[in-house]
C-alpha cells in the first residue's frame, strides 16, 4: 500500500508538472505572439509615417515632415523592442525553426537605422533644401547647394551602409511573409541609397557645372527617338545653353544640318573604330551615336560644333521629346505664334509623327542614287516648339517641385544625358545615370540596343519586350538567355515617304514594303559571356560578335513589316559573376519594364 501511494504521488506530481510546463509553453507562445503582433503593427505604422513625412517634405511643410519622421522613429524602435524580447531571442536561437524570427530582428534593426540615420536628419535637411528655397525664380541657388553638400554626403553614406546591412539580412527558411518583407526592404534601401548617392553627387557637381566659378556653355542635342540610335535617337537639332551662377539662358537653336559638313577632330580608339568606323561617325552626324556610350557621341558632337563654328563648349546635354513632355507637365502648355497649343499630351506625337505628315519632305535625286532631302518647313516648326519650351524653361518657374520631379523622371529613364569636357567633373558624372555610360562593372549585365538601318522614322511605332533569365549560382559559369520581341504597331496605312521609306537600304540588294522597320538589334552582355546560339523567329541564325569598352556584344539584323512582330533569342554562357543583375534600357518612345529572372550570386 505504501508503494502504491508513492506511485500515485509521483503520477500526480508528473501530472501537475506537465500542466505547469504546458502553461509555461502557452504563456511563452502568447508572449511571443503578442510581440509578433506589436512588431508587425509598429512596422506598418513606421512605414506609413515615413510615407507621410516624405509627402509633407515634398509639399514644403517642414514641420509636418519632422513630426511624421519622429513618429516613424518611435514606431520603428517599438518594433525593434518587440523583436528583441526574451521569448523572441530564445526562439530565434533555435536552429532552422528560428530563421524567420532572426530575419525579422535584422529587418527591424535596419528600419530603426533608416529612421535614426536617414529619415529624421533627411527631413531636417530637406526643409533647408526645399525646391522653393533651392530655385529662386529663374536661378538655382548654388551657394545653398554647396553649403549643404557635406550633409547630403553624410546622408548618402548612411543610406549606403544601411543598404549593405539590408542585403545581409538572412533568408528565412520558411514563412513567405517574412521573405517578402525582406525583399521589399532590400529593394527600398537599394533605391534610397542610389537616390541619395546621386543627389549628393549632383550637389557636388552642380556648382562647378552650372557656372558658380564662371560661365559654362553646353551644346544641347535634341534626339528624335523616331529613328533609333544607341543613345536614344537621331540627332535632330542643336542649341547652345549657358549657365552663369545657376541662371540658364539659350542663345542659339539650329537644325541638325548645321553639322552636315562638319568633321570631328577626335579619335575614340581602335575598338570604337573597329566596331563603328564603317558608318563614318566622325564625319556623318547621323551615325555619330550608334554606341549606347553617350560620351562617345558627346565628344564627336562637341568637336563637330567647334569645327563648324569655332566655338568650344564645356560639355554636351542631350534630351528627347518624351523628356520634353515631362517638362511641359511641370511648366504647363506652350502656345505657338499661330495659336497652336503644345502640351505634355501631344508634344511626342506632334514632333515624331504629325510633323512629318503636316510638312512632307521634298526630294532631289542624283544619278548615283543619292537623294537630297528638303524639309526646311518641318525643321523650322520643330525649332519653333523648342524655342517656346526653352523660353518657358528659362523663365519664371511656377512650381519648382514639379520641375524637379519631371527632371528626376527623365533622368531615371535616361532621357537626359550629360557629358563634361572637364575630366574631374566627368569622372563624378560617370557615377550617376546622367552620364549614360556603358559600364565596366563585372556583375551580370544586359542591354538591348536598337539602331535604325532603314533611314526612316518607323521607330515611333516600335514596341519592345525584353527578358533576361539565368540559371542558379552553381559553378564558375551558367547559362543565360536574352529574348527580344519587337512589334511594329503601324496599321499599314500609307505613310509619308520620309517616314516609311527605306533610303538606308539603297546600297544593298534589298527591298521592303513601305512602313517596314529594318533594325540592328545588339545585346551587350556580362563581361566574359560567350554566345552559344541565336534564333530569329525560331530559326537558327548567326550574329556579329564584337566588343565595346571591353564588353561583349552580339548583333542580328531584323526586318518587321507593319503590324508584324519579330523575336530574337540569344543563348549565352556567362561567368557566374557576383552582384545584382543590371538591365539598362535604351530610351525610345515606348515605356518598357523588362522581365529579369537572374539569381544574385555572392
Amino acid at each position: 500500500m505504501h508503494l502504491i501511494g508513492r506511485v500515485k504521488a509521483l503520477s500526480s506530481g508528473i501530472h501537475w508538472a506537465s500542466i505547469v510546463l504546458l502553461l509555461l509553453v502557452a504563456a511563452f507562445a502568447a508572449w511571443l505572439g503578442l510581440d509578433a503582433y506589436q512588431a508587425k503593427s509598429n512596422l506598418e505604422k513606421a512605414r506609413n509615417s515615413a510615407e507621410q513625412s516624405k509627402d509633407a517634405l515634398l509639399g514644403g511643410n517642414s514641420e509636418e515632415a519632422n513630426r511624421f519622421a519622429e513618429a516613424a522613429q518611435f514606431h520603428a524602435r517599438e518594433a525593434q523592442t518587440a523583436t528583441h524580447s526574451l521569448p523572441w531571442n530564445a526562439a530565434a536561437a533555435v536552429p532552422l525553426l528560428g530563421s524567420p524570427l532572426k530575419a525579422t530582428q535584422q529587418i527591424t534593426d535596419v528600419v530603426v537605422g533608416l529612421a535614426d540615420d536617414v529619415l529624421l536628419p533627411g527631413a531636417k535637411l530637406g526643409a533647408g533644401l526645399s525646391p522653393e528655397r533651392l530655385i529662386d525664380g529663374t536661378r538655382l541657388d548654388l551657394s545653398l547647394l554647396r553649403a549643404e553638400q557635406p550633409r547630403l554626403a553624410e546622408l548618402a553614406a548612411a543610406a549606403a551602409k544601411l543598404d549593405s546591412r539590408a542585403k545581409a539580412i538572412s533568408n528565412p527558411t520558411y514563412l513567405s511573409l517574412i521573405r517578402d518583407a525582406r525583399s521589399q526592404l532590400q529593394d527600398q534601401t537599394s533605391k534610397l541609397a542610389q537616390l541619395l548617392g546621386n543627389t549628393s553627387l549632383a550637389a557636388q557637381l552642380a556648382p562647378s557645372m552650372l557656372g558658380a566659378g564662371g560661365s559654362r556653355t553646353y551644346l544641347m542635342g535634341f534626339q528624335t527617338n523616331a529613328e533609333a540610335r544607341g543613345t536614344g535617337g537621331l540627332l535632330g537639332g542643336v542649341g547652345i545653353l549657358r549657365f552663369d551662377d545657376g541662371k540658364a539662358t539659350v542663345d542659339t537653336l539650329a537644325p541638325n544640318t548645321e553639322l552636315a559638313n562638319a568633321v570631328a577632330a577626335v579619335d575614340l580608339g581602335p575598338e570604337f573604330n573597329r566596331v563603328y568606323g564603317w558608318t563614318n561617325p566622325y564625319t556623318d552626324y547621323r551615325n555619330s551615336n550608334m554606341s549606347p556610350h553617350f560620351p562617345y557621341a558627346a565628344e564627336i558632337w562637341s568637336s563637330m560644333w567647334a569645327n563648324q563654328t569655332g566655338q568650344r563648349v564645356d560639355g554636351v546635354i542631350a534630351i528627347d521629346p518624351v523628356a520634353l513632355s515631362y517638362l511641359l507637365g511641370a511648366l504647363g502648355p506652350i502656345t505657338m505664334p499661330d495659336g497652336e497649343v503644345i502640351t505634355e499630351q501631344n508634344v511626342v506625337e506632334l514632333t515624331m509623327s504629325t510633323a512629318y505628315a503636316r510638312f512632307p519632305a521634298k526630294f532631289r535625286y542624283f544619278p548615283n542614287g543619292d537623294r537630297l532631302t528638303i524639309d526646311n518647313d518641318r525643321k523650322e516648326y520643330l525649332q519653333g516648339i523648342a524655342r517656346e519650351v526653352v523660353k518657358k524653361l528659362t523663365g519664371q518657374m511656377q512650381s519648382p517641385q514639379k520641375m524637379l520631379d519631371a527632371l528626376g523622371r527623365a533622368i531615371g529613364e535616361r532621357r537626359i544625358s550629360v557629358w563634361s569636357a572637364n575630366p574631374a567633373d566627368q569622372q563624378v558624372l560617370e557615377e550617376t545615370p546622367l552620364a549614360h555610360v556603358l559600364p565596366r562593372a563585372e556583375s551580370p549585365y544586359s542591354q538591348v540596343v536598337i539602331n535604325n538601318l532603314a533611314g526612316n522614322k518607323m521607330d515611333y511605332y516600335l514596341r519592345r519586350q525584353i527578358e533576361y533569365v539565368a540559371d542558379i549560382c552553381d559553378g564558375d559559369t551558367r547559362n543565360s538567355t536574352v529574348t527580344v520581341r519587337l512589334t511594329n504597331i503601324s496599321s499599314g496605312a500609307p505613310l509619308p515617304e520620309y517616314v516609311g521609306g527605306t533610303p538606308g537600304l539603297k546600297a544593298l540588294p534589298l527591298s521592303a514594303p513601305s512602313g517596314t522597320m529594318v533594325s540592328s538589334v545588339k545585346i551587350f552582355a556580362t563581361k566574359g559571356a560567350v554566345l552559344m546560339s541565336v534564333t530569329s523567329n525560331g530559326e537558327r541564325t548567326s550574329a556579329v560578335v564584337q566588343t565595346d569598352r571591353g564588353r561583349p556584344s552580339f548583333e542580328v539584323q531584323l526586318a518587321i513589316p507593319p503590324g508584324a512582330s519579330g523575336e530574337l533569342t540569344f543563348r549565352l554562357r556567362e561567368p557566374t559573376a557576383p552582384g545584382e543583375p543590371l538591365v539598362e534600357l535604351q530610351p525610345l518612345v515606348d515605356e518598357l519594364t523588362p522581365k529579369v529572372e537572374v539569381p544574385t550570386c555572392s
